[in-house]
Parts: C-alpha cells; structure tokens; sequence
C-alpha cells in the first residue's frame, strides 16, 4: 500500500460534527429550516457574545455588505455621484457592494498592516464622500480607531468589513464593530466561526435595521416566520407589503445551527490560532528577507501573512513540499474589470502595490502540529 503523504492546506475548517448532527436531526422533524427559529436565536447569541446590537444573519458577508452600502443610501438620500472610500487589499466583495449600489469606489493606500492608512485617506475625502469601508484584513484593526475619528470628524459613515474579525477584541477587550456603524462578519467555511456560508450584520440605528429586515428578504414587510407564528387573528398575517426592490439574502436555521455551535468554541480555537502565530513570529524573526505584517493585539488572527520578493518561488517550492499557502490579497484594481473602469485612487499607491506582488498567507488553523509549523519555518528561513 502506498504511503500518502500529508498535505497541509492554508485553511481547514474544524467543524463539531456530532453536536451539529445531533441538532440538525431536530431541526429536520420540526420542518422548518428557513428564516427564523434558529437564525434568531442565532443572532441573540452573536449579541450577547459581541455586545453588537441589531443582529441579521444572512447567507453571506457579500450580502450584509451590500445591504449595509444600500441601506445607507436609502436612508441618507444618496446619488451616484456618492464616493466611499475603501481599500485595494481585500476580497472583490468589498468595492463590489459599492457598484451594486450604484455608488462610487474609491480606493486608497495601506499602511504596514495591510489595513487603510488614516493619513492618506484624509487627502481623498470631499463633498462626496460620505462613507468609509474599513477592512480589518486577517483580523487585525490596525489603525481602526484613527479611521473611527477621522469619520466622527468628517461626518462619514462607518462601516466595517470584519469578515476576517470574528473573534477580535479591541485592547478595551471589547469585541470589533462597536466603534462602527455597520459591521459585517463572515462565517463562510473556511473563517474563524465556520458554516457552509453565512454572515451576519450589524447596526448601531435600530432603523437601518429595520430597513436591513425588509431588503434582504426580497423588500417585502413581513417574513413568513413572523407572518406563521404571529397569534393574532386580527392581523391578518397571511397579508403583506412589498415597499422596497428587495434581494433573497437571509440566512436559513441550518447554518444558523452550524454558526451557533462553532460559536461555542470561537474563542478557544482563536487562542490555538494566536498560539500557532506566535510560533510562526518566533521562527521567522530572524529572517532578514521575509516582512511578518504586524496584528494588533486581539486579532482573530484568521491569517498570518508575510512579505517575500519572490513570491512565486517561495509559493512552488511550498507547494512541492506538500504544503499550500495562499494570497490574500492581490489588489482589486489588477482585475480587469476594475482597471478598465479607472477607478479613483489615492495618488501613492506604494504599499497596496507591494503587498499586491509579495504577499503569502501560511497554514494558519486549529489541525496544525508543532512539527507543521517547524517545516514550513525551516523551508521558508532556508529559501528565502
């Protein structure tokens, strides 16, 4: 029999398997699986975990950020000619969610976090802009606390794309999106708190939520959880109100189940996580060729990622030894969509530009042994 050599993959998700199973068999004989039951006590969960208020879970982060991006324009009367300010070094979703809307993108450089750099978001901002998204890119808030001011000072909507963030703690050790006026977090399969695909907002308006409720369950005024359980006959809660072009983005009681239950272990697997990169630093700091982008101190730490002049080399040699890392992110503006379109950006776009070309996540989760980690240190130090 031929020895099959371990692969060790940047992600892998740890899921509870027979906890989910045990409860999925419940949620299969009471025969609801949609919207409500589980997704609201889902969200009262996330709630009382991230002391967020005006929790909607849905079928993805892409979803919550384009429901944030049109909720604000509805509410706030806003045009075409409207700008937010957001960076290069993310998943396309986040200046996607600003195209759905109708609005426009604009783009501005990083500092050495790999999160927006607050002094040169300050020379892109005029009568237009009326929003930031602030990527907290492999769960680190960087300079999040200076974006923060900078919109209080400017009388800018905050939103924040914490897709990576589930699990981070600002050092009040108070968990991200507080600081924000929407906030959006990911449990697609492969981040901290996994399901198949999911995601859940969050909103400091109580009205913007409100509005959230309608545009993700197609611009109707009532879902049919709340439509089946409510009790009053006089309601008539067969009836209902279309007052918004709606989109099908709520969440469903599966995921629902499978997020609560990761969301019991949340904090224990990103102690693992903040372990493993702790080693990593360790290992790598010596090594004069290789830049480790700093974490803040309560990152979720869903990547750890470093600089490296030949990426594609290091990346092949990994790879020939069993090992998959990944890139995370070449910038948005290299697609081709997004440089046909000539998109406003800051005038320096240095930074984005190297991480662009350098960037590598490693292995980074909770199946990973000492002795992984020792490998890929000993390949990287002895390559590079």
């Amino acid at each position: 029999m031929k020895y099959k050599k371990k692969i060790i993959n940047v992600f892998k998700p740890r899921f509870r398997s027979n906890e989910i199973l045990n409860d999925l068999q419940k949620i299969f004989k009471s025969g609801w699986t949609g919207i409500g039951n589980k997704t609201v006590i889902f969200e009262k969960e996330w709630e009382k975990y991230s002391g967020l208020k005006n929790s909607l879970f849905l079928n993805s982060a892409t979803a919550g950020l384009h429901v944030a991006v049109d909720v604000l324009k509805l509410a706030n009367n806003w045009n075409s000619k409207t700008e937010i300010i957001t960076t290069p070094i993310s998943f396309v979703s986040t200046s996607h969610c600003i195209l759905y809307a109708g609005l426009k993108p604009v783009f501005c450089d990083i500092d050495d976090t790999g999160t927006l750099d607050p002094k040169k978001i300050l020379n892109l901002i005029n009568k237009n802009t009326k929003a930031i998204i602030f990527v907290g890119l492999g769960g680190s808030m960087g300079n999040l606390n200076k974006i923060s001011s900078i919109c209080k000072r400017k009388n800018l909507k905050l939103i924040l794309d914490g897709a990576h963030m589930s699990g981070s703690f600002d050092t009040r050790k108070k968990h991200v999106g507080q600081e924000s006026d929407i906030a959006i977090f990911s449990f697609q399969a492969v981040k901290n708190l996994p399901t198949a695909d999911a995601g859940i907002i969050n909103f400091k308006n109580t009205s913007y939520y409100n509005l959230a409720k309608q545009l993700s369950w197609c611009g109707i005024s009532k879902n049919t959880f709340e439509r089946e359980f409510k009790k009053n006959i006089k309601l008539q809660t067969w009836e209902y109100d279309v007052p918004y072009l709606g989109y099908k983005y709520n969440g469903n009681s599966v995921m629902a189940l499978i997020a609560k239950i990761s969301l019991k272990y949340l904090d224990k697997d990103n102690d693992i996580r903040r372990k493993i990169s702790k080693i990593y630093e360790k290992k790598l700091k010596k090594n004069k060729k290789i830049f480790i982008v700093p974490h803040s101190k309560g990152s979720s730490r869903h990547l750890f990622s470093i600089l490296v002049e030949n990426r594609k080399r290091l990346i092949n040699y990994l790879k020939r030894h069993n090992i998959n890392p990944g890139v995370h992110y070449k910038s948005i503006l290299e697609f081709s969509f997004y440089k046909k379109n000539k998109f406003k950006s800051s005038r320096d776009m240095s930074v984005s530009k190297k991480f662009s070309n350098n960037i590598v996540s490693l292995p980074l989760h909770t199946f990973l042994e000492l002795k992984d980690i020792n490998k890929i240190c000993k390949l990287i130090n002895g390559i590079t």
